[in-house]
């Protein structure tokens, strides 16, 4: 008897037909989320997700799902899973690490030079017919080249956009938990320093770090009061990570000078202050959102849990596993 499989949200129709191959799918072609009671009383008679969205796995839905098996996302983040829950009902949970690393990477230096030279501001002026010609003081922005970049958390991702930063001939400082090695803080030409001075010194701080309790509001009002006011602050990590409320008071306050955000606290809604905010460039948590990358995680996700369904290539042994434990017991 085959497996059956939920796909609560939309993907690409070869990953579904890749998937029917294996087991009995049910997926979700409106691409409307399922409440959670809904989502609840679908997964009852299921051994397996594909997730690609913020679907959570918590207790009470583990609890209604007793066949459950295994859950994969196509992301690297797991915000979305009671990973201790999950562990203690034996359902292999999954994600998808690195695809997006580079993809990432570039969106956070296009929000970067976007809100540092104030190019949706322009853009609107022209479009809108009152660009009256030259003005000395026209849409004033900041150099990127050869000033202080900040990367506040220095994973694969941080290193990744310290990398591009050499094309600008910039300084760049990190932060992390753990200090890198010297083999890697001299690939990404990148000088280890405390958070407070990161933010004192640099022209521009991007956000990479993974969210939870400890970073909860790691960049509230007392940091954005640390930063220079000519600085532009970019957050392509998570919301939550920054205060999204301080945030656009400094914007509106002139604490800071701009501010790029991919991801915001209770996204989708988005902090009413900010949506009027100057000086600000959004765009709706799209960091991985190239074809090659959201394709290159939608099969990494299936070949996670075709392999924890003890099915296809790598049967028995899923690629990226958070809770090898359940594995190994």
């Amino acid at each position: 008897m085959k497996h059956k499989v939920l796909v609560p949200r939309a993907t690409f129709p070869d990953v579904i037909e890749r998937l029917k191959s294996h087991v009995d799918v049910e997926y979700n072609e409106t691409d409307i989320p399922f409440a959670p009671d809904e989502l609840r009383r679908r997964m009852a008679d299921k051994t397996g997700a594909l997730l690609l969205g913020t679907d959570r796995i918590d207790q009470a839905l583990i609890n209604g799902a007793p066949y459950l098996r295994a859950v994969s996302n196509a992301s690297v983040g797991y915000d979305n899973f009671d990973l201790p829950a999950m562990t203690r009902a034996s359902i292999v949970a999954t994600n998808a690490p690195n695809l997006s690393n580079e993809s990432v990477a570039d969106l956070a230096w296009g929000l970067l030079i976007a809100a540092s030279r104030r190019m949706i501001e322009s853009d609107q002026l022209v479009r809108s017919g009152s660009w009256r010609g030259f003005a000395y003081d026209l849409m004033l922005g900041m150099d990127l080249h050869r000033s202080t970049l900040g990367i506040v958390g220095m994973g694969r991702i941080g290193q990744a956009i310290a990398r591009r930063a050499a094309g600008f001939d910039m300084n760049v400082l990190y932060h992390n938990r753990t200090r890198l090695t010297p083999e890697i803080e001299k690939q990404s030409r990148a000088c280890h320093v405390s958070l407070d001075t990161l933010l004192g010194e640099a022209d521009h701080v991007i956000l990479t770090l993974p969210y939870s309790v400890q970073t909860h509001h790691l960049i509230g009002a007392p940091q954005l009061a640390r930063m220079k006011r000519s600085a532009t602050l970019v957050n392509i990590a998570r919301g939550g990570v920054v205060d999204d409320a301080a945030l656009a008071q400094a914007l509106v306050a002139g604490t800071i000078a701009a501010a790029g955000l991919d991801v915001f606290e209770n996204e989708p809604a988005v902090h009413r202050e900010l949506q009027r905010a100057p000086h600000l460039v959004m765009t709706p948590h799209t960091g991985s959102a190239t074809i090659a990358t959201r394709r290159a995680n939608a099969h990494h996700a299936v070949d996670n849990l075709l392999a924890a369904l003890d099915l296809g290539p790598y049967a028995g042994r899923p690629p990226s596993v958070l809770n090898p434990e359940v594995l190994d017991g």
